[in-house]
């Protein structure tokens, strides 16, 4: 074979390897694609695998997974007149892939679109509700009706809404603050009432307290004074029968009484003659009355 029949062959292999090349594309499990001849659709390509073109025809792919679109959180007036931070995502799934180019032709313009239609939605029902609801189970109805919102607003882009959750809503800054400082002044206001309202009730115990020991000291002190007198008369009665038995030996025992009264404490000093009718059982345990020296002598 000549040199130019060889350069021809190369030259077709070449040709038939790029033919070749560029007729085949494959389609992964997670990717829908559409087949274009000069931006014109041609067919939909859906099924895994290798699939075939014409060379001159292009492949446009989209994917067939669930996707996501997040935009900023978004200040929001509440109609309560409060101000909260709305964070809102959405999931949706491109089911037209056909309908979808010829809206949008690529998910780069598609998410920037389908942003401002979340978010202008969010704001819309979300400005109609109150903080309470938005904390509430009512939280879940008005995603709900975001999503419905959206959906309708979104139909003519080929895709479904699988879902939209509000992520967070936060007080601004600002707000937070305010609320915050509100809040710990409240607290303070409940702390100092409760605190004032325990010291009052402490001040009642006391009082309660302190009247009940008086009453009780009184009428100790009562049953205490009745029972020694009645115990001073019991034993001014055994004394007066004693007395009336024997009086000298009543005579005795009372100074022996005395005496131990006298003398109970270490240390007494008496100033007393000797010669006093007090000490007339020291000398004689017959009690006869001690007389002075003079009368003695005059005896």
């Amino acid at each position: 074979m000549s040199r130019f029949k060889l350069a021809i062959f190369g030259v077709v292999l070449i040709l038939l390897g790029i033919f070749v090349s560029s007729s085949i594309f494959t389609v992964r499990e997670t990717d829908q694609a559409l087949v274009l001849q000069f931006g014109q659709w041609k067919r939909t390509a859906s099924v895994p695998g290798i699939q075939f073109k014409w060379p001159w025809q292009s492949v446009q792919k989209f994917e067939s997974r669930v996707l996501s679109v997040d935009p900023p959180a978004e200040e929001v007036l509440l109609s309560d007149q409060k101000r909260i931070l709305v964070d809102a995502f959405a999931r949706y799934k491109i089911k037209d892939p056909l309908k979808f180019f010829q809206t949008v032709r690529n998910e780069f313009t598609f998410q920037n679109r389908f942003g401002n239609i979340l978010t202008s939605t969010v704001k819309e029902v979300v400005a109609q509700q109150a903080l309470e609801d938005m904390l509430s189970e009512k939280r879940n109805t008005i995603m709900e009706s975001i999503r419905d919102s959206v959906a309708n607003d979104t139909e003519g882009f080929g895709i479904s809404v699988v879902d939209i959750r509000i992520g967070r809503t936060d007080l601004p800054e600002a707000v937070s603050q305010n609320v915050y400082d509100r809040m710990r002044t409240e607290r303070e206001r409940e702390a100092n009432l409760l605190r004032s309202e325990g010291e009052e009730n402490a001040r009642r115990i006391r009082a309660t307290a302190d009247r009940l020991q008086v009453e009780i000291i009184a009428e100790a002190e009562r049953a205490a004074q009745v029972l020694r007198g009645n115990g001073d008369a019991t034993r001014n009665d055994i004394l007066g029968k004693a007395y009336g038995e024997d009086p000298e030996f009543f005579e005795f025992f009372r100074s022996l009484e005395a005496y131990r009264e006298t003398f109970a404490e270490p240390g007494t000093t008496m100033l007393i003659s000797p010669d006093s009718d007090f000490f007339r059982y020291f000398g004689d345990v017959g009690g006869i009355p001690r007389v002075s020296g003079s009368k003695k002598k005059n005896k």
